[in-house]
């Protein structure tokens, strides 16, 4: 008989809410965290494949509630909260994972697509602190919050600046937040994840239209066949994170093979002073 994973220790019988979980990363985390034996709150803006997704892991035996949620809208967070904690009593585990996708020149991504990045890719993460952890902090027992940055978050891309934008400022909020727990001395562990490439369909949904330069099409395609061949499926990717979670890191890096390498020039290029340089592949 196989001993359970560290995680399934850890998380098992408690409770987690996933934003942006009816779909890739998020789809991956949560069938994972059904298989550890968690209580599910799942939430996302995509009302039909949500309600699929949460009866599929309900016929699995998972205790899952689906919430309609826009991350970028508090009101709606605050009644993602109410329904977790009427349903199951607490939250235990909040992932903040709801993120959205622009291609293209910085200067030419429309300014309303912009704003949408923002307001879901850093103020949905923003409005999921302010509603969880003033509780988590009430309740004053272990609790975790997790924040889906990216290997963008650290690598900043051409063609994708509202997402290098928004990953970058993942990092800093949730590096603040894990300072601000140490300084009060509460129980709540604050993990940062930085995915690589995950089979999605992330760069498809993404992909310019027709009138778009051919150079972004190319550069869209080329990250997208990178997670085809590549990637992790996202069951994979959500083991690694909750085991390294489970483990009490901070930076929960599912894929330190496809990061480190480009990490280590960077830090050097920037104690260097040098100018950045452009490297594809």
């Amino acid at each position: 008989m196989t001993a359970p994973s560290l995680a399934a220790e850890v998380f098992g019988g408690r409770t987690a809410v996933i934003t942006g979980a009816s779909s890739g990363i998020g789809a991956g985390l949560a069938r994972h965290a059904a298989g550890l034996g968690m209580k599910l709150v799942l939430a996302d803006i995509a009302a039909e494949r949500l309600a699929e997704f949460a009866g599929e892991l309900s016929a699995t035996g998972a205790e899952v509630a689906a919430v309609v949620t826009d991350v970028a809208d508090p009101a709606s967070v605050e009644a993602l909260a109410d329904t977790a904690y009427t349903r199951f009593g607490t939250v235990d585990l909040l992932v903040n994972n709801a993120g959205i996708m622009a291609m293209g020149y910085s200067w030419e991504i429309p300014a309303e697509r912009w704003d949408a990045m923002l307001r879901i890719n850093i103020g949905g993460y923003v409005n999921g602190i302010r509603t969880f952890v003033p509780r988590m902090l009430e309740r004053g027992e272990k609790a975790w919050v997790v924040n889906v940055s990216s290997i963008g978050g650290m690598l900043p891309s051409p063609l994708m600046a509202p997402y290098s934008v928004t990953k970058f400022g993942t990092l800093a909020l949730t590096e603040s937040l894990h300072h601000e727990m140490q300084m009060k001395g509460a129980p709540i562990q604050v993990s940062v994840v930085t995915p690589g490439s995950v089979k999605s369909e992330i760069f498809r949904a993404a992909r310019p239209g027709e009138t778009a330069p051919p150079e972004i099409a190319a550069f869209n395609d080329q990250l997208q066949a990178m997670a085809d061949e590549h990637g992790l499926t996202p069951e994979e990717h959500a083991e690694r994170v909750f085991e390294r979670v489970a483990e009490g890191k901070y930076w929960a890096i599912p894929q330190p093979e496809q990061l480190f390498p480009a990490l280590q020039p960077r830090t050097d290029m920037i104690l260097g002073q040098e100018n950045p340089r452009l490297q594809l592949g």
